[in-house]
């Protein structure tokens, strides 16, 4: 269920893995990769930041490298533009070492560490008093990843339902009825790839609470006008808090040529919320009966005003990317599209880092998948399908 990038790649991997295996894809949107799959900044991660060992760290790797197998076989455009995160400060230096401590545990290739003048090398328009420079970090075009993959699960035989929201999942008979709007569907199982929704279809199966609810953080996007384009050649990072799964507003020359500055992190005011002025009282009200939601905001009130700062103003926007850019002026940013981000929020009110993936009988839910998910897909694909019980799976 779901056809973001994730579900597409499953889906196809269960189709190779079980040929004549009917697979099918449930979307209510009308077309494929409609939120997080089209909604982001198109990077390829490398592996940098994610706990050594952990599902992030090694799908991450083994997955950004069938992503660009894959990008290379359907003629998809994958660019290694080179990523450096950068160090403002002295402060921030040993933060920086042990980002490139565990990038190293994690086999990321390449890495090396810049003064000030090698960071100018790489970066001409940059400031900074250091920087770790990842030279095979990318950009892709995802939405196309997304339409390749559709194409491939019906060359394989399957089927892409666009427009259908799935209305309730409950195991039947060893197998599990699907109910969507043109009626119910029985499948052997059942995979929840749901993004933004992945904790509703987890509670319509009539299994236990999840452990985790989804908390939609917008992230919002500016790019620079063609003339400052020149001011970016691959993608510029900060350090990044440690306490956030969120990499902070960063600069990012994509694969069109496009630069994009940002994201922030904003709670959203709906699940689909890309704007301020998308309110959905229903999300809300369910947020509201979540303990783990009040107790994230009490823990993080100041950070999460700072970021609301940023949302609302332009000037604080740009004198996040002046941090590493300072040349940027207020002319040199137009407004581009946001993306929404599901973010699982534990009972405790932490943030989850980690993917997390649960089996209950024949069915698979996907609970949380944020960055770096697209990324990982393929391998997240290999791993899901591994644990589908029905098929034969462990």
């Amino acid at each position: 269920m779901g056809a973001g990038i994730l579900g597409l790649a499953l889906a196809r991997e269960l189709g190779r893995r079980h040929p004549g295996l009917p697979v099918t894809v449930v979307e209510k949107e009308r077309e494929v990769a409609a939120h997080q799959s089209g909604h982001n900044s198109c990077v390829v991660h490398a592996g940098l930041y994610y706990e050594p060992g952990s599902l992030k760290a090694t799908l991450c790797r083994r997955g950004g490298s069938m992503l660009r197998e894959y990008c290379s076989e359907h003629g998809i455009r994958y660019d290694e533009l080179g990523k450096v995160v950068v160090a403002s400060s002295e402060a921030e230096l040993p933060a920086l070492r042990r980002i490139g401590d565990r990038a190293e545990r994690n086999g990321v290739p390449g890495l090396r560490f810049v003064d000030a003048a090698g960071l100018r090398e790489l970066e001409p328009w940059a400031v900074g008093v250091a920087a770790l420079h990842s030279p095979h970090t990318a950009t892709v075009d995802f939405p196309s990843v997304c339409r390749r993959l559709a194409d491939d699960v019906r060359d394989g035989g399957g089927e892409v339902l666009l427009g259908q929201e799935v209305e309730g999942v409950r195991p039947v008979g060893g197998g599990v009825e699907v109910s969507l709007a043109s009626g119910p569907r029985r499948f052997v199982a059942a995979v929840a790839c749901a993004g933004l929704g992945s904790d509703r279809v987890g509670r319509r199966n009539g299994a236990p609470e999840p452990k985790v609810r989804i908390v939609p953080f917008r992230g919002e996007y500016w790019r620079l006008r063609p003339a400052a384009r020149e001011r970016v050649r691959g993608l510029i990072y900060p350090v990044p808090d440690p306490r956030y799964p969120f990499l902070g507003v960063h600069l990012t020359r994509r694969f069109d040529g496009e630069v994009l500055v940002g994201p922030n992190a904003v709670m959203a005011l709906a699940r689909e919320g890309y704007r301020w002025r998308d309110v959905d009282l229903g999300d809300l009200a369910d947020l509201a009966r979540w303990p783990g939601l009040w107790r994230l905001a009490r823990r993080h009130w100041r950070t999460g005003a700072r970021e609301m700062a940023v949302s609302l103003s332009k000037r604080a926007f740009l004198a996040s990317a002046r941090r590493y850019v300072p040349s940027l002026t207020m002319t040199d940013l137009a407004r581009a599209s946001a993306g929404v981000r599901a973010q699982a929020v534990d009972r405790d009110g932490s943030l989850v880092d980690d993917f997390v993936i649960d089996v209950d009988g024949p069915v698979v839910a996907v609970r949380n998948a944020p960055s770096p998910a697209a990324t990982s897909s393929l391998a997240i694909a290999e791993y899901v399908a591994d644990r589908v019980p029905v098929l034969g799976a462990a």
